[in-house]
């Protein structure tokens, strides 16, 4: 089953279901958040900047959307036990979860490996791989608890190819890739599927940062791919292992 070009996700395509997005306050993590809620779901708004999570979450109230919740996280600080607590309070107020969206990342600069500090390394590879891998143990037993659980993991052509510059960035980025299919592997025979998209290159913060001169015109805007996360979110999608580019 392969993405279609032409998708358009049924209105209520997420109606009653519980999904967290990592990243959730801006780009594409606020773009898959406000695209989720406006199909249904009720959102767990992840992220550090408590503000900006407050304004999507406002966006979300104006449009009509099921009212979502805030959890403030930040993922570079975040211990097990943390991750372990968010589960608790997941289950104990909302009762479920269905579906958990990883989109948070960090990249400070482009560098050679020669120069990279070895403190941003480790802030890095923490909020772009460890994170995710964390989050996503200690909210296993509630997604597999679902009756279709769904997982997806953001990742990036400079880790899957290798590129000079990208650092620690391409190496956690790398390393997701892997984590997401090895995952995937496990839970063939599971109704947890677990899949993969690589956005391409997106007008975000992010993107903005490290090539402040590029010509915004020419990129794809965030919500230009929230369909593509809504499409492996599906309960009836039963598509595992993939890796979506919308591009």
């Amino acid at each position: 089953m392969s993405y279609p070009a032409d998708y358009q996700p049924a209105p209520n395509l997420l109606r009653d279901r519980v999904v967290l997005v990592t990243g959730a306050g801006d780009g594409i993590g606020r773009a898959v958040s406000l695209a989720c809620a406006t199909h249904g779901a009720t959102v767990v708004l992840a992220g550090k900047t408590v503000k900006k999570l407050e304004a999507v979450y406002d966006e979300i109230e104006q449009t009509g959307g099921p009212q979502p919740a805030i959890y403030p996280i930040n993922l570079e600080g975040a211990t097990p036990a943390d991750y372990d607590q968010l589960a608790q309070t997941i289950e104990s107020q909302l009762g479920r979860l269905d579906g958990l969206v990883h989109c948070a990342a960090m990249l400070p600069y482009l560098s050679r490996l020669k120069d990279h500090e070895a403190e941003d390394w480790m802030k890095v590879m923490q909020v772009n791989l460890n994170a995710p891998f964390l989050l996503t143990q200690a909210l296993f037993g509630l997604l597999e608890a679902s009756d279709s659980g769904r997982v997806i993991f953001t990742v990036d052509s400079v880790g899957t190819e290798g590129r000079a510059f990208w650092g620690a960035y391409g190496a956690g980025k790398a390393g997701l890739d892997s984590l997401a299919r090895i995952w995937a592997q496990e839970l063939e025979n599971s109704r947890l599927r677990v899949n993969r998209i690589d956005p391409g290159p997106t007008l975000t913060a992010l993107r903005k940062r490290v090539f402040p001169g590029e010509d915004s015109s020419t990129l794809k805007r965030p919500e230009a791919i929230a369909p593509a996360y809504l499409w492996l979110l599906d309960p009836a999608n039963p598509v595992n292992g993939e890796c979506l580019r919308p591009d």
